[in-house]
């Protein structure tokens, strides 16, 4: 447990999308809490869609170690780094060069890219962060599991899961049977024994990386997509773990068949406790398409706002809801951060305030937990709000920095400023208001806008 009394820490609650209820949260083991989250496809700079679910989970990681201590929470968010689109680019890019170099050029820059954007946004490194190429092993000894026992079969050099097999196949998504068939038509092929069945295995073409088959097959493969997470989450967390993590689009097929293939290898009626999704994003009132000219990476972003300013906006509208991503909802989370930064105290130990962690508590409340910020700017929350904002990751340096390169240049230097701010304090000591407001007025014909509290002038900024 944390360093605080565990008589004072609220019950954690969490929307499962397994049984579409909040449920109180009761972990596997309370000494070792365990959740793995789909992380990126490293073929190209990641859309701010792509954001949402590494900030959510990033709280939600934060919070669990709070409740439980950080010795006893890990995280594992996986790279997946064998795909068409990373083939495709690689052969694209780097024509001359043997195709599996290429490949490795693409896959190493892309994540480096990635980890580079998640520092600005002032995400946590996951405990682990295990990449699908090291992982072949595990992924080729599920795949002789599930065929010894009848839930998988080979088929012209393929391993495809026996949907049939498993009778709840559909719990997860709980979809009617003509929607699934309707994804799984996607990848219609002669050879499956059922339409619903999914590829787990598959020949590699001339030119693409394999590795050596399961089952018996003679030529090289390469995995399906899906049996990469099971692999990935049995390796580092076990047969059955606690919290399941993605975007809501990721339920069918992805996660559907992840509860298959775990379930079923290991003859347990469990993969994770709990599943959980974020909404989708759009932008401007459109969903995010490169085909509107609305698609957004994080690293464009970036270059107009700080991190912290673009992780509270993902943070105002709850993880479950749709969020429409916009100009003006950026401009307000920046103001709104440069309020709670003038209100807090210069430095805090990084702790939320109990209201706020009340509201994180329940199924990340972020809304709610923002509106409770907001109640810690008087003066007797500044040290809890400067903890509290130290906790979620925000920091004051990056977004003072943005502020100072894009305020114009200072009709005076600064010592004058200051020289003037202390004459007309001075004046308002000596309850002089028209001295006050003149100097107050003057500063601001130049340029200067000061900022005045109960207190008196707390600081100044450049007029924009």
């Amino acid at each position: 447990m944390s360093g605080i009394n565990a008589q004072a820490l609220p019950e954690l609650k969490l929307y499962n999308t397994l049984s579409r209820t909040k449920e109180a949260f009761a972990p596997l083991d309370p000494a070792r809490v365990r959740m793995y989250v789909c992380g990126p496809t490293v073929y190209d700079f990641a859309h701010i869609g792509n954001a949402r679910p590494v900030i959510v989970f990033d709280v939600l990681y934060r919070v669990l170690r709070h409740l439980y201590g950080a010795d006893h929470v890990k995280y594992v968010r996986n790279i997946t780094d064998v795909d068409d689109k990373i083939n495709a680019r690689a052969a694209s890019e780097f024509p001359g060069l043997d195709l599996n170099e290429a490949i490795a050029k693409v896959t190493f820059t892309t994540e480096a890219q990635f980890h580079d954007d998640l520092e600005a946004l002032g995400v946590l490194h996951p405990d682990v962060e295990p990449r699908a190429t090291e992982h072949i092993a595990e992924m080729r000894q599920l795949i002789e599991m599930l065929v010894a026992t009848g839930h998988a079969y080979v088929a012209e050099d393929h391993v495809l899961f026996s949907v049939p097999s498993m009778p709840d196949y559909g719990k997860l998504s709980n979809r009617p049977l003509d929607d699934m068939l309707a994804g799984a038509r996607v990848d219609v092929a002669p050879y499956k024994r059922d339409p619903m069945d999914f590829v787990l295995w598959k020949p590699s073409k001339p030119g693409e990386p394999g590795w050596p088959s399961p089952a018996g097959i003679a030529v090289a493969g390469r995995p399906g997509w899906h049996i990469e997470c099971s692999a990935m989450s049995w390796k580092h967390l076990g047969e059955t773990f606690d919290i399941h993590g993605g975007g809501i689009d990721l339920v069918f097929p992805h996660h559907e068949n992840e509860v298959a293939q775990s379930r079923c290898a290991f003859h347990s009626g469990l993969m994770a406790k709990v599943w959980m999704h974020n909404g989708f994003l759009q932008v401007e009132g459109e969903k995010m398409s490169k085909s509107l000219g609305n698609f957004i990476t994080i690293r464009q972003l970036l270059a107009d706002w700080p991190g912290d300013v673009l992780r509270l906006n993902m943070l105002k509208t709850h993880y479950r809801q749709p969020i429409d991503w916009t100009v003006k909802g950026l401009d307000e989370s920046a103001r709104t951060l440069e309020q709670w930064f003038d209100a807090a105290a210069e430095d805090a130990y990084p702790r939320p305030a109990p209201a706020v962690l009340e509201a994180l508590a329940d199924d990340l409340n972020t809304p709610k937990a923002i509106a409770e910020m907001h109640a810690l700017k008087d003066h007797a929350g500044k040290k809890a709000l400067a903890g509290t904002l130290a906790f979620l990751g925000f920091a004051p340096g990056p977004l003072r920095d943005w502020q100072a390169s894009r305020a114009p240049a200072l009709a005076l230097p600064e010592a004058e400023i200051e020289a003037r701010i202390h004459e007309r304090i001075e004046a308002r000591r000596n309850r002089d208001w028209a001295a006050s407001d003149r100097i107050r007025d003057e500063l601001l014909a130049l340029g200067v806008a000061l900022k005045d509290n109960k207190d008196g002038t707390t600081s100044w900024e450049p007029k924009r």
